[in-house]
C-alpha cells in the first residue's frame, strides 16, 4: 500500500512573503547601523565640540523627520469617508495650484510634498483638463497616478428610443450642462449636418449610453451620437427596401412607428400599415406627426389639432413628413425594413398599450367604439 505523500506544511507565496519580511528587516537594521556610524564618527571628530555636535545632530534628526512625514504623506492614505471632493482642472492651470485645491478639499495633507512628488515624476508637466472627483482613501501616490492617468469624470447620457430633438436638448442640458436652445438650434444647422452628412439632427442621434467627459463639447457628442447611428445601421441598408424608401425616408417613417408602438412584437403590423397606406396613395393620418408639428403637447391630442396646418401633419398632407420626428431605435428600422405581411389599414389602441388592427374604415370605427364601452366598464 503506497503511503500519500506529506502535504506541504506552508503554501509557496507563504515563503515569498517570508524572504521579503526578512529582507525588509535586515534593510532596516543596515541603515539603522549606517547612522549609528555617521553619529559615531561625528561624535568623534567634534569631540570638545558640543555645540557644534548638538546642531549637526539636531539637523539629522530633523532630516530624518522630514524625510519620514514626507514618506508617510505619500503613501499613507487620507479618509474623507463618502463625501465627494470635486476638483477642476482647467487648460492653463499650474500644478502648484491644483494642489492647493487638493488640500484645501482634505484629499492630501502636504502641498509642498505632492508637488515634490510630482515634480520628481513628471505629473506636474501631465495635467488633463477636467473634472476629478475623489472620495474614500486617497494618498499622495494614489492621487498622482489618477491625474497622471487623466482619470476624470465621463457623464453618464442616456438617450431612450423615441426622444425627439428637444428632449435631446433637455438631457443635455441636465448632464452635460449644455444649453437647450443650443442644441436644438444646431437641428437646421447645416454647417453640422453638412458635415455629418444627414439631412438634420432629428431621427439620427442614435438612442444609446454615452460616456462624455464632463464639460464636453456639444458638437462633438451630438457628432458621436450620428456616428453611432451610421455604425449601428450600416448593416441594414442591404437589405431591400418596401416602395423603394430612401434611406431619409425609412428613418422617417421609422420614427412614426417608434412614436406609435408601445410593443416591440407590434412594430411589424404597424409599419405594414403605414406601408399598404403609402402604397395605396393614403394619407397616413398618424397623429405623432401632427403633435411634432405643434412642437410636442403635455395634453391630449384634439380633434380641432388634426385640422392646423403644419408641415407634420399627416391628416392633411399626402405622403411622409419631411424629417424625422424622433430618434428611431433599430427594432423600429427592422420593422419598416422588414414589415409583417398584412393587409391592415387601420389601428387603435386600447388601454393596455396594444393596438387593434382592422382591414377597413367601418371596422376601424367599430374597434374604436368598442374600446370606449370597455374603457367604460371598467372605470365603473
Amino acid at each position: 500500500m503506497n503511503r500519500p505523500e506529506p502535504k506541504a506544511r506552508f503554501a509557496w507565496w507563504e515563503y515569498v512573503v517570508y524572504v521579503a519580511a526578512t529582507l525588509v528587516l535586515l534593510l532596516i537594521g543596515a541603515l539603522f547601523w549606517i547612522v549609528g556610524a555617521i553619529l559615531g564618527f561625528w561624535r568623534r571628530s567634534l569631540k570638545g565640540h558640543g555645540l557644534t555636535k548638538g546642531i549637526i545632530i539636531a539637523v539629522i534628526l530633523l532630516a530624518l523627520l522630514v524625510a519620514g512625514y514626507g514618506l508617510i504623506s505619500y503613501v499613507y492614505p487620507v479618509d474623507i469617508g463618502e463625501r465627494v471632493a470635486v476638483v477642476i482642472i482647467e487648460p492653463g492651470d499650474s500644478f502648484p495650484y491644483v494642489a492647493r485645491e487638493l488640500v484645501d478639499q482634505g484629499v492630501v495633507r502636504s502641498g509642498p510634498f505632492l508637488r515634490y512628488a510630482a515634480q520628481w515624476l513628471g505629473v506636474d508637466k501631465k495635467l488633463t483638463p477636467g473634472r476629478y472627483d475623489f472620495t474614500g482613501r486617497n494618498s499622495c501616490r494614489s492621487v498622482l497616478g489618477k491625474l497622471e492617468r487623466a482619470e476624470f469624470v465621463h457623464i453618464r447620457v442616456t438617450v431612450p428610443e423615441g426622444s425627439t430633438i428637444w428632449e435631446v436638448a433637455s438631457i443635455m442640458a441636465q448632464q452635460l450642462g449644455a444649453d437647450s436652445a443650443a442644441v436644438v438650434a444646431l437641428n437646421q444647422d447645416r454647417q453640422l449636418v453638412g458635415e455629418l452628412g444627414v439631412p438634420c439632427l432629428e431621427g439620427y442621434l442614435f438612442p444609446d449610453t454615452y460616456f462624455f467627459p464632463w464639460r464636453h463639447e456639444i458638437r462633438s457628442a451630438l457628432a458621436e451620437m450620428v456616428a453611432a447611428f451610421r455604425s449601428r445601421t450600416d448593416s441594414l441598408w442591404a437589405l431591400p427596401v418596401p416602395n423603394r424608401l430612401s434611406r431619409d425616408q425609412v428613418v422617417a417613417l421609422a420614427s412614426i412607428v417608434e412614436a406609435e408602438a408601445l410593443l416591440a412584437e407590434e412594430k411589424p403590423i404597424i409599419a405594414s400599415v403605414y406601408h399598404n397606406r403609402l402604397r395605396l396613395r393614403m394619407k397616413l393620418d398618424a397623429d405623432p406627426t401632427v403633435i411634432y408639428g405643434l412642437g410636442g403637447l403635455d395634453r391630449p391630442l384634439l380633434r380641432g389639432d388634426l385640422e392646423k396646418e403644419t408641415p407634420y401633419n399627416t391628416y392633411l398632407k399626402r405622403g411622409l413628413p419631411p424629417t424625422p420626428i424622433n430618434s428611431p431605435g433599430l427594432a423600429a428600422i427592422r420593422a419598416v425594413l422588414r414589415p409583417a405581411e398584412s393587409d391592415y389599414l387601420f389601428f387603435v389602441a386600447d388601454a393596455t398599450g396594444h393596438h387593434r388592427f382592422s382591414r377597413t374604415n367601418d371596422e376601424h370605427n367599430r374597434m374604436r367604439l368598442q374600446i370606449r364601452r370597455e374603457s367604460r366598464q371598467a372605470g365603473s
